[in-house]
């Protein structure tokens, strides 16, 4: 197993969001852990940390949108960017 200093808090990604357009019925998985190498969506990179509290969150969309996907980890509003980085130093 890997180790990393804090596994109660998520790895920051980036300080910026996301912008994807999604697609109608598609089901997306964002990363909650900040861990993954395909961010903001989750590769499974959690699983290799012994006891992770952070699981990826599944989401579907009705229509064709862009979504702004947060990738600092620190949002309210999972998975959706809250503008919780503009915050972060």
């Amino acid at each position: 197993m890997e180790t990393i200093l804090n596994k109660d808090l998520p790895h920051i990604a980036y300080h910026e969001p996301a912008g994807i357009t999604v697609e109608p019925g598609k089901v997306y998985s964002w990363c909650s852990c900040g861990l993954t190498a395909k961010t903001p969506f989750c590769d499974g990179s959690h699983k290799r940390i012994e006891g992770m509290p952070f699981k990826s969150i599944k989401v579907k969309f009705e229509k064709e949108e862009e979504i702004w996907f947060c990738q600092c980890k620190q949002t309210k509003t999972p998975p959706f960017c809250d503008g919780s980085h503009k915050k972060l130093k």
